[in-house]
């Protein structure tokens, strides 16, 4: 694919034990002749401005090096556009690039799928008027979990988040939820509820494991209001996709939706969003992806 290619950069993904694979990356990309710059901002606001100004000169391709928040940002750039987005996983989870059967632990391999060249034209969901989000959007108790999680200073990495969930569990009570499914409204008590454009999040929990990124529609799984011990033997059946049998498991399918909620905080692709109420509507073949 000679041509032009920006590159978005995190170097703390992983904890930083990313930054060793950028060089040979680069130097992979740059194969065929290929003019590759690099995206590197002080903060997320200075990545995304300096992002969608490199969308906007028209390169052949943005390519996010990072895990799923990266994506997130890169989407927001290049959904909507003619640009296509390339992954370079090197995150902890990469949930997005792996719906896309991208390879998640070579990173030199994931360079050569992007000079390839090839495209999917996927969907997209559009939050509010400025938003995007491309793979799942969490609400509940797995959003209070992340919230909880993030004002932690220890322990690191992932223990850190089987440690709120230990401590959330201790206070959390089912919520009242109010959604409404392209015009049909529900309100359910539930433990969390789940938007999923493609099937897992969370570093392999297949949430939402029959979701079709190209299919016009999203996928809603909603875990109604359970005792405790249930919900602790119906969580990690998630990471198989089989909590899909569990009786309080409802799914559903619409293609605009609105979730409203007390005290709830929204996360998508990973990322915090902010609080519900939120209407978030698929918008089909608004992402070309390099696969």
């Amino acid at each position: 694919m000679p041509g032009e290619i920006a590159v978005l950069v995190n170097p703390a993904a992983r904890g930083g034990r990313s930054r060793g694979l950028l060089a040979p990356v680069l130097d992979k990309l740059r194969e065929g002749g290929n003019e590759v710059s690099v995206i590197v901002g002080r903060t997320a606001d200075d990545a995304l401005e300096r992002a969608c100004t490199a969308v906007a000169e028209g390169p052949d391709a943005l390519v996010a090096f990072g895990g799923d928040g990266l994506v997130h940002l890169a989407v927001q750039a290049v959904a909507g556009t003619d640009v296509p987005l390339g992954i370079i996983p090197t995150g902890t989870g990469n949930d997005f690039a792996g719906a896309l059967g991208l390879p998640k632990k070579d990173a030199l391999a994931a360079a050569g799928i992007v000079l390839k060249g090839r495209t999917r034209t996927i969907d997209a969901v559009k939050l509010g008027q400025d938003e995007w989000f491309a793979s799942v959007m969490a609400c509940g108790f797995d959003s209070r979990v992340n919230e909880r999680a993030n004002r932690m200073t220890w322990p690191p990495g992932m223990a850190k988040y089987l440690v709120a969930m230990v401590e959330e569990l201790r206070s959390f009570r089912p919520i009242p939820f109010r959604l409404d499914l392209d015009g049909e409204v529900i309100e359910q008590e539930a433990m969390l509820v789940a938007v999923g454009n493609t099937h897992s999040y969370g570093a392999g929990m297949r949430v939402c494991p029959d979701a079709v990124p190209d299919d016009g529609l999203l996928d809603v799984t909603m875990l109604g209001a359970v005792p405790k011990g249930q919900l602790l033997r119906a969580f990690p059946r998630v990471y198989k996709g089989s909590h899909t049998t569990h009786p309080s498991v409802t799914i559903r399918r619409a293609r605009r939706i609105t979730l409203e909620a007390p005290d709830v905080i929204a996360y998508a692709d990973g990322e915090r969003i902010g609080p519900i109420p939120l209407t978030c509507e698929v918008v089909p073949g608004s992402l070309r992806v390099l696969v």
